[in-house]
């Protein structure tokens, strides 16, 4: 296996341990969308308890990756899917985070 296919096997089997209901091949397109960020211990993962960087996480891809408009929707949505990853999981990999907020945004298109 690639270190990619590693990667995506790593965040399809913890989607599946926090019973994410995410569709393996959208988990596969973010990963590769992210680049190699994924391969970065600390760009890996997000840290919800960072402003700065969830600030960063809606303006460069919610607003400007998926189109999004820019409003508190964009913010509440974040702490969502935070809360849904589960906020003491040290785990909060950036592509399942990624993954989820495409999905709840209905934004898959974009990674076809």
């Amino acid at each position: 296996m690639s270190k990619l296919e590693d990667k995506i096997a790593a965040y399809v089997a913890e989607s599946k341990k926090l019973n994410l209901d995410l569709d393996e091949k959208l988990i596969a397109s973010v990963a590769k969308g992210l680049g190699p960020s994924i391969y970065n211990a600390d760009a890996e993962t997000i840290a919800a308890s960072d402003k700065a960087e969830l600030d960063r996480l809606k303006t460069n891809f919610l607003v400007k990756k998926l189109g999004l408009k820019d409003d508190a929707k964009l913010d509440q949505a974040i702490e969502e899917v935070i809360e849904t990853v589960g906020k003491s999981n040290k785990n909060k990999y950036r592509a399942i985070v990624y993954a989820l907020l495409v999905k709840k945004f209905k934004k898959e298109a974009v990674y076809k």
